[in-house]
């Protein structure tokens, strides 16, 4: 018997995600959309004055993978700099891909693991982490002294 494509965990993480409200004055937004699948991924942010997320806020039009995967980047994105974020993104398209046992240091991305037969999607499940990079890009853009 075939297995369910999204596991109770991987529905109740799309579930999680909180309503698409915005940040009054965001530092740096960034969305991204796959020519794959269609899914599309706005992110606000905020940072301190380290450069650090502060506030994240999150608009997502995914497949529940993608919902999911936003979720998880969403919890875990503040205190985060641009480059762990950059090294979490690679370890998770490396693990997706099948080329190392685990998906790096960020927090619950092996509840994604029935995605990783699943090619197609995951251009959703990365593109929450794209947006996130692209924000902090945008605000860099914005208030580098």
């Amino acid at each position: 018997m075939n297995q369910p494509l999204y596991t109770v965990e991987i529905l109740r993480l799309a579930a999680s995600l909180p309503a698409g409200t915005g940040l009054q004055a965001p530092h740096g937004v960034g969305e991204k959309r796959s020519i794959t699948c269609g899914s599309h991924v706005r992110t606000e942010i905020s940072l301190d004055d380290q450069g650090c997320v502060y506030e994240i806020a999150q608009h997502i039009q995914a497949c529940a993978f993608g919902q999911a995967s936003a979720a998880l980047v969403g919890r875990s994105a503040a205190g985060k700099t641009r480059e762990e974020v950059a090294v979490a993104r690679v370890d998770f398209a490396s693990w997706l891909l099948g080329n190392c046992e685990n998906p790096g240091s960020w927090p619950g991305l092996t509840a994604l693991e029935p995605a990783r037969s699943k090619r197609p999607r995951h251009p959703a499940m990365l593109l929450p982490f794209d947006a996130l990079i692209a924000a902090m890009d945008d605000a860099w853009e914005r208030f580098r002294p």
